[in-house]
């Protein structure tokens, strides 16, 4: 059991292709939001080359809001979500770590809902799952739906989880457990990875809780599509059967 201090520190890891339009929305969520248990936040934003001026929207907003504990880093060529997270885990410095999209598909104001089970000293993982709980969920693409679970599903059968949104963003974990894993995969394979390694760690306590969901189209912005499904089952079975 970890005993968090007054002063502990959430770190928000957010990594962004981009994502010029809603980065700042986003930023002001997380500005707004006040956290349970003592808790202050580290944003840590790690902009992978992207084309549309996405990183001059945030180094104009680190200057207008001098106060923000707010950590900017450039990949000088586009790597994939995955390596953009691996920069921002290995630069955060707080107790615990979550992962928050750039867009806005995903509500900050629920990372109270996440952070509990930490607080309350039951947990090292919380995933945010957006299949679970009476919480808005916009209605969008059937078949993505049924990719999400029966990815869910197969990861499920090989690391003996009954996790219900293995893809959700909204992971967030114990900082010195999720540094001291060795990932490797550099775009959307994250997910089943970080899911496969977690589970093999001894006695690791993982929670799951209902959060919101507010989707967006492939016009709006929406960048995973059919291959990284097919990139997911194969990392379901490298991480896992093949391991």
């Amino acid at each position: 059991m970890i005993n968090f201090e007054p002063m502990s520190l959430l770190s928000i890891v957010i990594p962004a292709y981009n994502e010029a339009k809603t980065i700042h929305l986003i930023l002001d969520k997380i500005q707004d939001v006040q956290l349970i248990g003592g808790f202050q936040k580290e944003i840590i934003i790690v902009d992978d080359c992207s084309k549309d001026g996405t990183f001059e929207v945030l180094m104009q907003y680190h200057k207008q809001n001098p106060g923000l504990k707010l950590n900017i880093s450039r990949h000088e060529r586009n790597m994939g979500k995955g390596a953009a997270l691996h920069s921002g885990i290995h630069m955060a410095k707080g107790d615990i770590t979550v992962i928050q999209d750039a867009d806005l598909e995903y509500d900050p104001h629920e990372y109270n809902i996440l952070l509990k089970p930490f607080v309350d000293g039951v947990a090292d993982v919380v995933y945010g799952s957006r299949f679970m709980g009476g919480n808005p969920h916009r209605i969008l693409f059937f078949w993505h739906s049924i990719g999400n679970k029966f990815l869910t599903f197969l990861s499920n059968m090989f690391t003996n989880l009954n996790l219900t949104d293995m893809e959700t963003c909204y992971k967030m974990f114990n900082t010195n457990m999720l540094q001291s894993l060795k990932l490797q995969e550099r775009r959307f394979g994250f997910e089943p990875e970080v899911t496969a390694k977690i589970a093999r760690v001894n006695g690791i306590r993982i929670y799951e809780v209902g959060i919101s969901y507010y989707g967006r189209t492939f016009e709006e912005g929406k960048k995973i599509g059919w291959k990284d499904g097919f990139r997911a089952i194969y990392c379901i079975l490298k991480y896992n059967f093949f391991r």
